[in-house]
């Protein structure tokens, strides 16, 4: 009978509920390598430990596996419509050239870090046309969102160099700190300065460079990014501390931080065709990491080459090449499987490291780093077509024009 039950029974399993449901939140809470919003988060690295990096992760699914039904959030105000949701980069295919840059001359626009200078190669002919001086340490060419003007980010000499495409000749200099590299907002708002030694994302007008929000990253070498499918989000390697940065771009706001394994050495950051997954070289893991768009989480590592640094996208949205900087190698990853598919190497070596597709698809042009030469790559066979001498130090070049709508900065990412 009710008169005859322990008042207490009721009281004592309410405290065992309680202790349960603390013990669960415990538990989930600290197995947590990304916080978001400037949380702490565990120190336990994300990921596969570096001696078995090679074979965990997430193995990807087979063309056959249905896929799921797509919900993904409308696009970043302003940002011109995707135009196929299952491939980002469907206004990139040969011979999809804006109205804008269609009669701009083939160049090839290499900034040489160590002697100061932009050298101009014809992309036909192989030759170098012109070499102009610059600033102190130009690092990166970079197309502007509305394609119409060309930047070169010196780094040390705390400023931006522009050329116009239609001539290949330089232009105004425009002062502003430490641009490593250059991007531009999905919307075209906004530029963005990478200032790698100041620690900062500096968001300026697109057209003046004038200075609106300096975004403080709380790591220490940011200097590659890309842009999620929507366009609401980017995410920021930070080379010198083994960290992602994911950042919300309408509030220019830091919103997570990813952790990879100790050792690691992020370097370009390249989204793939369907939107799902980012891919992250990684130059002192030797290889790629993958990583979920949509909250950053390590899904699995690509072993590739030594010195793994850029990556390109095939102009059929295929592979992805990344340049094996320490070995003279380019891989080629199969956006379908994760898998690297083939190896191409360099004759004699080289330092294959920033650069981009021609407008065609047909060639892959990287410079050698370290070897004062840009080489010319035949994307069909691999084969090297041209090995061309430029200045000390050549970096970040830019092949232009290139199919796209739109510029969303560092040598060429069009979308």
């Amino acid at each position: 009978m009710l008169a005859d039950a322990d008042p207490t029974v009721g009281y004592d399993l309410a405290i065992m509920g309680a202790l349960v449901v603390f013990l669960l939140l415990a538990l989930a809470l600290t197995g947590c390598s990304y916080r978001q919003d400037g949380e702490p988060a565990s120190q336990r690295p994300v990921g596969p430990p570096p001696s078995t990096m090679a074979t965990a992760g997430v193995t990807s699914t087979s063309g056959t596996t249905p896929r799921q039904p797509d919900r993904r959030p409308a696009g970043l105000p302003g940002m011109p419509p995707v135009l196929d949701p299952d491939d980002v980069y469907a206004a990139t295919r040969p011979g999809q050239l804006s109205e804008v840059v269609r009669r701009f001359p083939a160049r090839v626009y290499v900034p040489n870090s160590a002697s100061n200078t932009v050298d101009v190669i014809d992309a036909r002919t192989f030759k170098r046309v012109r070499r102009f001086p610059v600033g102190r340490q130009p690092q990166h060419v970079t197309p502007s969102w509305d394609l119409r003007t060309l930047w070169v980010g010196n780094n040390l000499g705390n400023s931006l160099t522009a050329i116009d495409p239609a001539t290949g000749r330089r232009g105004r200099t425009v002062k502003v700190a430490d641009p490593y590299n250059l991007y531009f907002t999905p919307d075209g708002r906004r530029a963005i300065v990478v200032a790698e030694a100041l620690r900062r994302l500096d968001f300026r007008d697109p057209r003046t460079m004038r200075l609106r929000h300096s975004l403080r990253v709380p790591c220490r070498g940011v200097d590659h990014m890309d842009f999620s499918a929507d366009g609401r989000r980017l995410l920021a390697s930070c080379e010198f501390s083994g960290h992602l940065v994911h950042v919300d771009v309408a509030r220019e706001r830091v919103v997570g931080v990813l952790r990879l394994n100790p050792g690691a050495m992020p370097q370009d950051v390249k989204l793939a065709p369907d939107g799902r997954v980012y891919y992250v070289a990684d130059l002192a893991l030797h290889g790629v990491w993958v990583i979920d768009a949509k909250r950053p989480r390590v899904l699995e590592f690509v072993h590739t080459g030594f010195g793994a640094h850029g990556l390109y996208a095939s102009r059929d949205s295929r592979h992805l090449y990344v340049s094996n900087r320490g070995e003279g190698s380019i891989s080629l990853i199969s956006f379908a499987t994760r898998k690297v598919v083939r190896t191409w190497r360099l004759p004699g070596g080289g330092s294959p490291d920033m650069g981009g597709v021609s407008g065609d698809g047909k060639v892959l042009w990287l410079a050698g780093r370290y070897h004062a030469e840009v080489y010319a790559i035949d994307t069909r066979s691999g084969r090297l077509l041209a090995r061309i001498p430029v200045g000390a130090g050549p970096h970040g070049l830019c092949v232009y024009p290139q199919p796209g709508r739109y510029s969303l900065g560092h040598t060429g990412v069009f979308r």
